[in-house]
């Protein structure tokens, strides 16, 4: 079950806030918040139990009891959220003169008592409201420790490929070709102990791979062993496996310790194969690897997981990838079983076939379930067959079930703030490209990023991210150039498992062209509506019914009229319109002022033209995306935003004007394109001393507004990521002093000259950073050799006026570099830059002689090369000579990467 603590990690805290003085609290309603605290406390640790739980162990009492006390929390919130927002309002300071000023403070004084006697009222029915709930609890003697343990007796349903047959395993015999040469490069007769750990999404066959493996090559050892671990394993039941697999027999009752050693002792003087299979901490794989001797006997050692984490500790990593197109297509039709597949398609079927396949993503287990529904119907059937295969818990198919089973092992062994996230991606449509920053900020509004002590909430989020990505539960997709990730998307039948899950608990609700019901009610609170393109709104869902209490509205390519009128949303917290047909004009906006709960405004791509001035009405507003709205100028009144985090601003080629931001103090994140850049701009900057992102893209720039901003830049001692562009070259020789903070992560500067490599770009004072994109009038051979000894440095761009001819030497320098681009001549040796995949570079015709001249057959990991070839008074024979040897070097490289050579 989804983590059902609603928002109750946000609640807890603000409780706690309103028992400060500030607040003035009488008495009784102090004594009613402490109370709601301690039962909604224990409320938490018990649905954290709950939702470790799958859903469909989970009693129906519990499910009701669950619900209950999550829509207990919303309510609460709004209810404090509401008594906040008015309590701020009334310490807002006036201009008027004595006699108003007496007025206002009357109503003020007014006021005040009514706002505390509302929320006495609405405590006290909170504390009613809590009372049902726990005598509810205990009516029905709802056993939440019994669930969980309960639910530790599930099957899992891979047992089965360990029973596989090896001819029904399309595309076997290339990876487990792969991974026997792995496991035995340098012949069989090599002693070390080695060990390869299989590392890919579930359900992509790590398990069949590894049996196949195992099954081919365990007649060559003494004795061999394929051991199941999971999910919180049993450690003297994994080693008593490991023996009886081994051994052939029952051991006597020993401890752990005792069981190590005679595993030990067993092994020291054998050559052995054994198979871990579906490992899930590192520290399980510890405690296992400290049993397994090396004999130096030529032992081998196969693990499986889907955790990075874990595979990046055991070492050696096969990835596996998914199938290919023609080996999926041999698949589907195996398993169907009605065709003969000779690598085409059936013509009527290819249709069809082809929509099946681009859903599995090449995943043999989606495959196999998904062919497993169409056996023994008509092809012509097929369609719409698939097309019932919706999203939600209707979907009663057994072999449906059992795929969500299989993936629901990594669902619920993330901790419970990553359920939450993970849920959230349920909104976003099928093959989404979801952008890393945008959604880690959705997360930060949503109240889903847990505050922790001396850390930024985004720097928090973007954990969460990773750990996603690590557990395979998200797939990355979208890379900067120094291999950092920005970006991701959901697997299809993650999103199939997540948007079950999603509908079962209310989290979410989709409206889709998979949910087109003819009269739609709502028939329960909705707190989170998504809106996809493809939703026919002539069915007459009238949204407006049930947006009172909606906390979330996400709206993707769908017309700007779907959306409800704003005024009758009244505790929205976010905002999301991406490609919204819009009618220019901002009328669509009208009361956008009045969601003062909204902390997430975001409308990318969605053509409102201008934003109200009432949008400094938004006091609680932390994230503020427009990007491709059609501004061109932003209201003066965003200066009034003074809790704003993250401000993204980019137009196309008419330029915009943005007023004083100097009291955005709040900003973490400031990205603007298509600037006008004035002075009280570049001076209001260094006000924003909380900027950890500052991204500016300018069209031209005088010199004293350029030191202006300089000077700011001075005064943020938290910028990690930096990046100015201007369209026009500009001579930057003020600039040769300034000293970034040490965190300095990203450093940019496009066409925003240097007249030589800044004195502080060393291991010493930036010593983590990581992108590097500078233009310099001249470099020299030292300048290279500081570069060349930044642990960090992961992408380097830089463009040098003066020729210059360096050899890249090996030896330790470099050693993290994935990305290199540079008007420098370059030649590599030996050992020269280990990690490069990428590298862009010129070379001078005269100096090309055979094809090893450049030396790129030392770039191990190269997979693409673009050499910009300097003809100077090279002759056109010499040039075309030139040409055909560095595409011959580049078609050597043993990566065979696509070569682009360019003449200059």
């Amino acid at each position: 079950m989804e983590f059902a603590t609603g928002a109750m990690g946000v609640l807890l805290p603000k409780l706690g806030k309103l028992l400060k003085e500030e607040y003035n609290l009488k008495k009784s309603v102090r004594k009613g918040v402490r109370f709601l605290m301690a039962e909604l406390e224990s409320m938490q640790v018990a649905l954290n139990k709950v939702s470790n739980v799958p859903l469909d162990q989970l009693d129906e009492y519990v499910k009701i009891w669950a619900r209950d006390v999550r829509e207990l929390s919303y309510n609460t919130d709004d209810i404090i959220d509401t008594f906040m927002l008015r309590v701020e309002c009334l310490e807002q300071p006036t201009k008027e003169d004595n006699f108003m000023s007496l007025i206002h403070k009357c109503r003020k004084l007014w006021s005040n008592i009514m706002i505390r006697h509302r929320l006495s009222s609405d405590i006290k029915s909170i504390k009613t409201q809590v009372r049902e709930v726990k005598e509810r609890y205990d009516r029905y003697k709802i056993n939440v420790d019994g669930v969980v343990a309960q639910s530790l007796t599930t099957v899992d349903p891979r047992i089965l490929a360990l029973y596989e047959k090896v001819t029904n395993l399309v595309g076997i015999e290339k990876t487990s070709g792969d991974l026997i040469r792995r496991l035995f490069e340098g012949g069989d007769s090599s002693e070390k102990l080695k060990m390869v750990s299989v590392f890919g999404f579930g359900g992509l066959g790590k398990t069949s791979l590894a049996k196949a493996v195992f099954d081919k090559k365990k007649g060559d050892f003494d004795c061999f062993g394929f051991v199941p671990v999971g999910q919180k394993p049993d450690k003297k039941k994994v080693f008593k496996d490991i023996l009886f697999e081994l051994v052939g027999e029952n051991l006597p009752e020993l401890d752990e310790r005792q069981l190590m050693d005679k595993l030990r002792a067993y092994l020291h003087d054998k050559r052995y194969l054994i198979v871990v299979d579906d490992v899930w901490e590192a520290s399980t794989w510890e405690w296992i690897k400290c049993a397994l001797v090396d004999s130096n006997r030529g032992s081998r050692i196969i693990t499986t997981t889907r955790i990075s984490e874990v595979a990046e500790a055991i070492g050696n990593v096969y990835n596996m990838e998914p199938l290919s197109d023609d080996d999926s297509k041999r698949l589907f039709y195996t398993r169907i079983n009605c065709y003969e597949y000779n690598g085409l398609a059936v013509n009527q079927s290819d249709e069809a076939t082809m929509k099946i396949l681009k859903k599995c993503g090449g995943v043999p287990l989606s495959i196999i379930t998904i062919a497993s529904l169409l056996v023994g119907k008509p092809v012509e059937d097929w369609s719409m067959v698939y097309d019932s295969i919706g999203f939600g818990r209707e979907d009663q198919n057994e072999a449906i079930q059992n795929i969500r089973r299989i993936l629901s092992f990594s669902y619920y062994d993330l901790p419970p703030q990553l359920k939450t996230c993970l849920l959230h991606l349920s909104i976003f449509p099928e093959d989404q490209q979801i952008e890393k920053d945008t959604l880690i900020w959705m997360w930060i509004a949503e109240g889903f990023v847990k505050v922790e002590q001396g850390k930024r909430s985004f720097e928090v989020g973007e954990r969460y991210f990773t750990e996603l990505i690590n557990k395979s539960m998200i797939q990355p997709t979208k890379y900067d150039r120094d291999g950092t990730v920005n970006g991701c998307c959901v697997h299809d039948m993650v999103l199939d498992l997540i948007r079950t899950l999603a509908t079962e608990e209310n989290f979410v609700k989709i409206l889709d062209r998979m949910n087109q019901e003819d009269s739609p009610s709502w028939n329960c609170t909705v707190r989170r509506l998504a809106l996809h393109k493809g939703f026919n709104q002539d069915k007459n869902y009238n949204l407006a019914d049930g947006t009172a209490k909606l906390r979330s509205f996400n709206a993707t390519e769908c017309p700007i009229s779907m959306v409800p009128p704003l005024v009758t949303f009244k505790a929205l917290r976010v905002l999301a319109l991406k490609g919204c047909d819009a009618v220019t004009g901002g009328s669509h906006l009208k009361h956008l002022g009045e969601l003062q709960q909204l902390r997430y405004l975001g409308l990318r791509d969605t053509p409102v033209g201008e934003l109200p001035k009432e949008i400094g009405n938004l006091v609680h507003l932390l994230i503020l995306d427009v990007r491709r709205i059609g501004l061109k100028k932003l209201p003066e009144t965003i200066g009034q935003l003074s809790k704003l985090m993250s401000l993204r601003v980019k137009e196309g080629k008419q330029e915009l004007e943005l007023p004083g931001i100097g009291n955005l103090t709040s900003l973490q994140e400031l990205v603007l394109k298509s600037l006008v850049i004035r002075p009280e701009l570049a001076v209001g900057l260094g006000k924003l001393t909380e900027l950890r992102m500052l991204h500016i893209w300018f069209n031209k720039i005088e010199e004293g507004t350029l030191n202006s901003m300089l000077e700011s830049l001075r005064g943020l001692p938290r910028i990690e990521n930096l990046e100015l562009w201007c369209k026009t070259e500009v001579l930057m020789s003020s600039w040769e002093e300034w000293k970034p903070p040490r965190q300095l992560c990203t450093f940019e500067m496009g066409c925003l000259r240097l007249p030589r490599l800044p004195a502080w770009v060393n291991c010493t004072h930036v010593r983590h950073l990581s992108y590097l994109w500078l233009d310099v009038l001249a470099v020299e051979a030292r300048d290279l050799e500081v570069l060349a000894r930044m642990p960090a440095l992961r992408s380097l761009s830089i463009d040098s006026k003066n020729r210059f001819f360096w050899t890249v030497p090996g030896g330790g320098l470099f050693l993290n570099l994935r990305f290199c681009r540079t008007t420098i001549v370059l030649t590599f040796l030996q050992g020269a830059m280990p990690m490069l995949t990428k590298v862009q570079f010129g070379v001078v015709a005269s100096d090309i002689g055979d094809a090893n001249d450049v030396g790129l057959g030392n770039l191990p990991l190269l997979n693409k090369v673009k050499i910009s070839l300097y003809s100077e008074d090279a002759t056109t024979r010499k040039v075309e000579e030139a040409v055909r040897a560095l595409t011959a070097a580049v078609h050597a490289h043993p990566n065979h990467p696509i070569p682009h050579v360019s003449k200059k």
